[in-house]
């Protein structure tokens, strides 16, 4: 993993390194494929991007986690992810379809919307070590034959994932985590802790772009 300590910058170093990497995918496969995160943390990076000159139709936009709630919701990350980029870029957004009757049906779904890596995927880092929506002792972590699964409840809400094997076959993995808080789980991260969720993804084709450190 290389890690990026972008104390006072760190919106301009990881829009700079996402633009970056989607341009020299688009020069080489005509498109790319990029997957993002909830949270809040992100969003001024995806304003950023959304400004960037880039030809957005030949991007693929796709959810890493989604929280199962309404259409709209607070608690969806597609809400702020839509309000920060997607309704101001002329991208194919692909949404996670939690709103759908059969859940586990849906996931099964969406995993057949993935291409078979994807280019980018943007992570984040949970006070307790979590990552997309992979947390300590959810059988979700444990999923090694498909790429996207259904969570039990955590935090209020069932959720819709990618699985570790689908993080792993990502082309470039960009972590982004702001506040001295994450300082210890940002530790543990950067050791490969595989005791926290988060510490079990390779490390291999990774950036951690922090403030904290």
């Amino acid at each position: 993993m290389r890690v990026v300590r972008a104390a006072s910058d760190l919106t301009s170093v990881a829009t700079d390194l996402i633009v970056e990497e989607l341009r020299a995918r688009i020069a080489i496969n005509g498109r790319a494929s990029i997957a993002l995160s909830g949270g809040r943390t992100p969003w001024a990076v995806f304003e950023r991007l959304s400004e960037a000159a880039l030809p957005w139709s030949a991007v693929d936009v796709y959810q890493v986690d989604e929280r199962v709630a309404p259409p709209g919701s607070d608690d969806r990350n597609l809400t702020g992810l839509a309000e920060t980029l997607l309704d101001r870029v002329p991208a194919s957004a692909h949404p996670m379809p939690v709103d759908a009757a059969q859940l586990d049906t849906a996931a099964d779904w969406y995993a057949r919307e993935l291409p078979p890596s994807l280019d980018i995927v943007h992570l984040g880092l949970g006070d307790d070590g979590h990552t997309a929506s992979l947390v300590p002792g959810d059988a979700a972590l444990l999923v090694e034959d498909r790429t996207v699964a259904m969570t039990g409840p955590y935090r209020g809400h069932r959720r819709m994932t990618l699985t570790r094997p689908a993080l792993d076959r990502a082309g470039l993995i960009v972590w982004i985590i702001a506040g001295l808080d994450k300082a210890p789980m940002v530790e543990r991260l950067i050791a490969g802790d595989p005791t926290i969720p988060a510490g079990t993804i390779s490390q291999e084709r990774a950036v951690l772009i922090t403030d904290v450190l």
